[in-house]
Order: C-alpha cells, then structure tokens, then sequence
C-alpha cells in the first residue's frame, strides 16, 4: 500500500524553504563581501592581536586583519573592497581609525 502524497507535502514544502533561505542567506552573504567570496583558514599571521590606541587600556584589540579590513572599509567603502590608487580617496584622512571618546568630543 502506497503513501498518499498528501502526506509528503510538508516534508516538500520544508525542503523548498530551507532552500529558499539558504540561497537568500548566500546572497546577502555574498552582495555583504562585495562580490568575493567569504575568509576561511588565515594564517596565524592574521590572528595576531595588536592593541591600537585608547582601546587598549579597555582589554580590546584587533586583528592585523581586522585592521587591514578597516583601512579598506575607510578607502573604498567596503569591508573586502581593495584599491590600488597610489593616493588615498579625498576625506580618508578625516575618517581616522582613532576614534574619540563621547566624553572628549
């Protein structure tokens, strides 16, 4: 005796939403990266924390790579974004890594 389809329409229908968001998710992923594909693996080179500025007093630090990653955001706009202008964009030099605390400003 066979099963009735009806049965397997929700096991179809989950199926099909997992797959809808698992594709909208890579998407966004994706469209978030500018258009290249995600880090995996980095070499211990880039997981060495380095202390930058008044956040070190407060225990926080980041990665050569989180700071690599930054100075891209600050040149091009985006987080991966890489740029081979020997000059830096006009405003770069206002948009400092060297962030002040509320109460200084």
């Amino acid at each position: 005796m066979g099963v009735p389809f009806e049965t397997l329409l929700p096991y179809g229908v989950i199926l099909v939403m997992f797959g809808i968001t698992g594709g909208a998710l890579g998407g966004l992923q994706h469209m978030q990266n500018g258009g290249k594909r995600g880090r995996h693996n980095t070499d211990m080179w880039d997981r060495v924390r380095v202390p930058i500025g008044f956040l070190e007093w407060r225990g926080l630090m980041l990665t050569s790579l989180q700071q690599m990653m930054d100075r891209d955001r600050r040149l091009t706009g985006y987080l991966r974004g890489q740029s081979d202008r020997v000059e830096a964009a006009p405003g770069y030099e206002l948009n400092s890594a060297w962030r002040c605390e509320k109460r200084f400003l």
